[in-house]
């Protein structure tokens, strides 16, 4: 926890972009599931009774990838840089915090493939290892990269100029 006259160099909650409100997203599979039942009401009057059956099919493939969709845009990791501690806090709606404390004076941040698409931002703590902004753009990473190696040195500064 931080103490009243901690600097903190760095404060930033990640979370991924949402593609759809919630009441956008109902809308949505609401439209398909209409247009997907009335299709197939098509189909089972022209004799094609098993086409409804594919319909079905079809708008629950849509509805849970939607769902799972929504539920992945809900994480959000915390990231905070004291002079003592870089603290990460990971939620995930369904799982409890993850929540990392290492020490600033032995932390770093590394960018693999800073230019394309696979590329992964980590914070490194010993023989530990924690995966950031995964669903961050390159150049987002980068940045990010950036700031959090700049707000470490910053922080490393200040321990180094108040232990003389």
């Amino acid at each position: 926890m931080l103490s009243q006259n901690e600097t903190v160099y760095f404060d930033a909650t990640l979370t991924p972009n949402r593609s759809l409100r919630p009441l956008t997203l109902t809308i949505l599979i609401a439209a398909v599931g209409s247009a997907s039942f009335i299709a197939g009401l098509a189909f089972v009057s022209m004799g094609a009774f098993p086409v409804i059956g594919f319909f079905g099919l079809d708008f629950l493939a849509i509805w849970y990838a939607f769902r799972v969709n929504a539920r992945y845009s809900r994480q959000a990791t915390r990231i905070r840089v004291t002079a003592n501690h870089v603290d990460l806090c990971h939620k995930m709606q369904g799982k409890p915090p993850l929540k990392v404390s290492a020490p600033t004076a032995f932390t770093q941040v590394d960018l693999a493939f800073p230019a394309r698409r696979p590329s992964e931002l980590i914070v490194r703590y010993g023989g530990s290892a924690w995966r950031i902004g995964r669903f961050l753009t390159p150049s987002e990473r980068v940045s990010l990269k950036q700031a959090l190696s700049s707000a470490i040195q910053s922080a490393r500064a200040e321990r180094y100029n108040n232990n003389e």
